[in-house]
């Protein structure tokens, strides 16, 4: 659920403001939960398009989502239609890159999920090189975040991560500059956004009378 909740931050602040259209590819529960960010903040989304390596599992995930939230979400049949989107969300294990530089068109945003061990790497290096790279902890990414293989490789090198979405939501640095340019949120996940879920659920269950003994 943080990360979901993470990944709607993102497209907060990064992707263009009239997008509609929303790309999955991966249909596990990190998709679930980034969908379901992504309309908390996002009200234009008309469409959304699923793939998946599965068919059943996609199928699965189309039914659930499109009853849940009520929205047009089918599924594709191949990873380039997914990608032909205003957002697209990655959330596979893959090791080996599934959206190249030529699936994505000018203006789209990105949540990159699926990276979050060395090795792990679902974008092409020459896509997060002609973008803007966000990520959540520049540390952590660079070990097993979706640019850890091309810094590794010396296709990036530190100076190309713009900076990170704490520093986006402060308004240290800007976010979006162009109706045109690609960003990409390069997510690896961070024990403050469970502090920050924990202190929530807290906060809520102590308004609804919830009684706490310490151990």
């Amino acid at each position: 659920t943080r990360t979901g909740a993470a990944g709607g931050v993102a497209v907060k602040y990064l992707a263009r403001k009239d997008s509609s259209v929303v790309g999955i590819v991966g249909s596990g529960v990190q998709a679930r939960t980034q969908l379901q960010a992504i309309i908390e903040v996002l009200a234009k989304v008309r469409e959304v398009k699923v793939f998946d390596q599965s068919y059943v599992a996609s199928q699965t995930y189309c039914d659930e989502m499109r009853s849940r939230f009520k929205l047009n979400v089918h599924c594709v049949p191949t990873v380039e239609e997914a990608a032909e989107a205003d957002i697209l969300v990655t959330t596979t294990p893959s090791r080996n890159p599934i959206i190249l530089k030529r699936h994505v068109g000018p203006g789209t945003h990105i949540n990159a999920i699926g990276a979050d061990a060395q090795g792990k790497h679902e974008l092409e290096s020459s896509l997060l090189k002609s973008a803007k790279i966000i990520v959540d902890d520049i540390g952590q990414a660079t070990h097993s975040g979706e640019v850890n293989v091309p810094l590794s490789q010396g296709v990036l090198c530190p100076e190309d991560i713009y900076g990170t979405l704490g520093e986006i939501v402060l308004g240290m640095k800007r976010g979006r500059e162009s109706e045109d340019e690609i960003t990409i949120f390069d997510s690896t996940g961070l024990a403050v956004q469970d502090i920050a879920c924990a202190h929530l659920a807290y906060s809520k269950a102590k308004s609804n009378g919830a009684c706490f003994k310490l151990l």
